[in-house]
Parts: C-alpha cells; sequence; structure tokens
C-alpha cells in the first residue's frame, strides 16, 4: 500500500505554505491527505477534509464557531475536532505520519490532534514556538518538533527551504523499513535520579538472567510514567518492574513531577505482572526555593539541581501513600508482588542522608500492609533500595512472575 501523510494546518492563514510541503512531499511519490483546521478566511486550496467535516467531528457547526466571541473556545472546537479525524483516518488505514506548521495556535490544534495517534506513528511539527516551554503542547507524546525560526507568513529563500527540509524529514520517517529482528516482549521498568544505581543493577541482573525480553526504561518525571500507562494500556508492555512510584508523592502532596490521578493503574487492569516498589516515594519535586508554596515552609528540603528541589515526605503523607498505593493494587488482575527496601527508598534516604527517616518509612509500609488485599504478597528485604542485594531479590522475583 503506498504511505499517506496527512498534513494538517490552518490553510486561511498558512495555506501557501502548507501547499508548498504538500508539493515538496508528492514529489517523493507520497500520497498526502490534507485536513483545513483554518476558522476565518477562506483556505488557500481545497483539502481533503474541510473545516466543516473538522468542526463536525467535534460536534459543532462552522457557523456557531463564527459566530462565537471567544477564540479560545473555537480553537479549542478545532482541535477536538481534528484529534478525532486524525484518529479515523489512522485507523482507516490512511495515516502513516502527520506533518503540520504553525504558530502558537496552529501548534496547539495540530499537537493535540497528533496526541491522538499512537506512540511510533511519526509526528512532526515545525513551529514558532519551540525555543519556549513546549511541554504543554508535546505531554508525553513521541512528537518531533522542528523550530521554524522565523514566523510562518509567505514563501522567500529561507522559508521555502525549511519547508522543504520539513518535507524531507516527516518523508523519511514514514519511509523508514527498519524490520527489528530482535524484536522481544517489552519489560518496563521505572527510573529516577535517586534510584538510578539500584535501577541500573536490576536492568543488569535481569537481562542476564533473561534472554526473552527487552527492558524499556522510563524516568519517572511525570510524563514518563503517563508514556508507561499509556504503552501498557495499548498492550506494548508485557511486565513491569515498577520500582520508582515516586510520581505519586508529587500527585498526592502537589509536586511537579505527577503522572496524574491514573498512574499505577494500568498494569492492573491489563492484568500483566506487576513489581511495585516505594522507589524514591520519600520526596516530592518542586522548581526552585522560591517557587516552593509559602504552606510548606519549614519542611526538610533538599537541592537536587540548581533549578529542582526536593521535600521530604511526611509520616502523615507516607501513611497517605501507603492507603494510595494498596487501593490502585487492589484493583489489579494478574500477579502483583511489592518489594520493600526497608533501610531506604532513594539515595538520599538511607542512614547518615539527608532524608534519612525511618518513622516516615515505616507509616508507608505499615499503612500498606494494613490496607493491601491478601492476595498480593509483600516482600521486606533488610537492604536499601540501590543495594545489589535488593536488585538481585528484584530480578529473582520477576523472572518468576514472568514463568
Amino acid at each position: 500500500m503506498p504511505k499517506k501523510i496527512v498534513i494538517l494546518g490552518t490553510l486561511d492563514t498558512k495555506g501557501e505554505e502548507h501547499l508548498f510541503l504538500k508539493e515538496r512531499i508528492e514529489e517523493r511519490g507520497i500520497q498526502t491527505i490534507v485536513v483545513d483546521t483554518g476558522i476565518m478566511d477562506p483556505p488557500h486550496f481545497p483539502p481533503d477534509v474541510d473545516r466543516h467535516k473538522v468542526c463536525a467531528a467535534a460536534g459543532y457547526k462552522i457557523e456557531e464557531c463564527l459566530a462565537g466571541k471567544d477564540r479560545k473556545s473555537v480553537i479549542g472546537v478545532m482541535a477536538a475536532g481534528a484529534a478525532k479525524i486524525v484518529r479515523l483516518l489512522y485507523e482507516a488505514g490512511n495515516l502513516d505520519g502527520i506533518v503540520s506548521l504553525g504558530g502558537g495556535q496552529g501548534t496547539y490544534i495540530s499537537t493535540m490532534a497528533m496526541k491522538n495517534l499512537p506512540s511510533g506513528i511519526p509526528k512532526l511539527m515545525v513551529s514558532t514556538v519551540v525555543s519556549g516551554d513546549v511541554s504543554g503542547y508535546i505531554g508525553h507524546k513521541d512528537i518531533t518538533l522542528m523550530t521554524s525560526l522565523t514566523d510562518i507568513l509567505g514563501l522567500n529563500s529561507f522559508s521555502r527551504r525549511l519547508i522543504a527540509q520539513a518535507a524531507s524529514a516527516i518523508c523519511g520517517m514514514v519511509a523508514d523499513q527498519f524490520v527489528d529482528e530482535e524484536k522481544r516482549p517489552l519489560i518496563g521498568l521505572t527510573m529516577f535520579g535517586q534510584t538510578t544505581p539500584g535501577v541500573m543493577k536490576i536492568k543488569r541482573s535481569f537481562t542476564e538472567k533473561d534472554k526473552t525480553h527487552d527492558v524499556i526504561v522510563f524516568h519517572a518525571r511525570g510524563t514518563g510514567g503517563r508514556a508507561m500507562e499509556e504503552l501498557i494500556r495499548d498492550g506494548k508492555i508485557t511486565g513491569v518492574i515498577d520500582i520508582t512510584t515516586t510520581e505519586l508523592a508529587d500527585e498526592l502532596v502537589g509536586g511537579i513531577r505527577s503522572a496524574g490521578p491514573d498512574r499505577l493503574e494500568a498494569a492492573g487492569e491489563k492484568g500483566i505482572p506487576q513489581l511495585i516498589g516505594p522507589g524514591a516515594l520519600d520526596m516530592v519535586n518542586f522548581g526552585t526555593m522560591e517557587t516552593i508554596p509559602q504552606r510548606f515552609s519549614g519542611r526538610k528540603f533538599y537541592a537536587h539541581t540548581p533549578v529542582v528541589t526536593l521535600m521530604r515526605t511526611s509520616v502523615k503523607e507516607n501513611e497517605q501513600l501507603g492507603k494510595m498505593i494498596a487501593e490502585k493494587l487492589n484493583k489489579s488482575r494478574g500477579k502483583t508482588v511489592v518489594m520493600i527496601p526497608m533501610k531506604g527508598f532513594s539515595t538520599i534516604d538511607g542512614e547518615g542522608q539527608p532524608f534519612y527517616d525511618p518513622d516516615a518509612d515505616l507509616a508507608f509500609v505499615k499503612s500498606l500492609k494494613e490496607k493491601i488485599h491478601s492476595r498480593i504478597e509483600i516482600l521486606e528485604l533488610n537492604c536499601h533500595i540501590n543495594d545489589i542485594e535488593f536488585a538481585e531479590e528484584v530480578s529473582n522475583q520477576f523472572i518468576e512472575m514472568m514463568r
């Protein structure tokens, strides 16, 4: 089947540029499907999916959008409609990749649509906003951003070259025929800076003993946890060593690295084996000291980097975390084991370290054991989370679970 690339964009304000992009892609023998998300002026050229259909996909008529005075709401409607359109194109086999050119509003509409596509589908956004904070546009999706450097308004010697490069990039991604001959089922493993030494040992120990799986490591900083949960729900991960559950502390307390309220639920829903640990539950993430809410004054802090400050979780917060994790795991449909390193949950939570607080850690363990279902095994180990003894026990236990 011929490859098809969806071109998504506002054809009223950036129609000339999208037409040039379309022509460059088709020169390479790849078909295009153009979706118009413009709303004000007529499109520069006829799209394959017009703005009326985009609006209708979101449950509105174009006249209703034009009559509205709230431009923010209109953009939301077009983003929702575009997301549904591109998903339908993908499910019908008519989308092998997607590309767009845009400013702030166009980037928002297009990336919201791109985020509705599975990971692995090539997604390229040429945008004016790349130099700023783009977390709101990308989320945890594999969207490739390409800066336009200048505003996108008309064709010239600079913009033609840039758009031609974008066409080459998306065509190259779509045309890639790489076949992974060593493809093996994936095991998810979570890691954070404060659990890196231990996770590296777990990965090494597991891969030395198990040659039938590949290990994929997720950085548990919010986006990593969300990405893992989605890949589990997509059926791309067959088991989880979720040692670093720190994102739940941020969700509970109000830190900046939360992965959302659904964290630690996908594996249970899918019924895949999951081995859970309390990695870095002793901390909550904030930015620089001056950004920390006043209500936390007087708490224990640790400067992880010049721009990241960690706050020690309290006894009460650890009790709540134990209850939260138990409630989530009690819903699991597959084999679930919790392994707890009793000598500390992170690099700085050990004897002599700044976050060492046995009472807080014990409060988590006690609360978890009180609330957890009897069918879920809890193993307490007399070691630290970064010790080789813990890594060996984790890998041995998980291999047994996978059997």
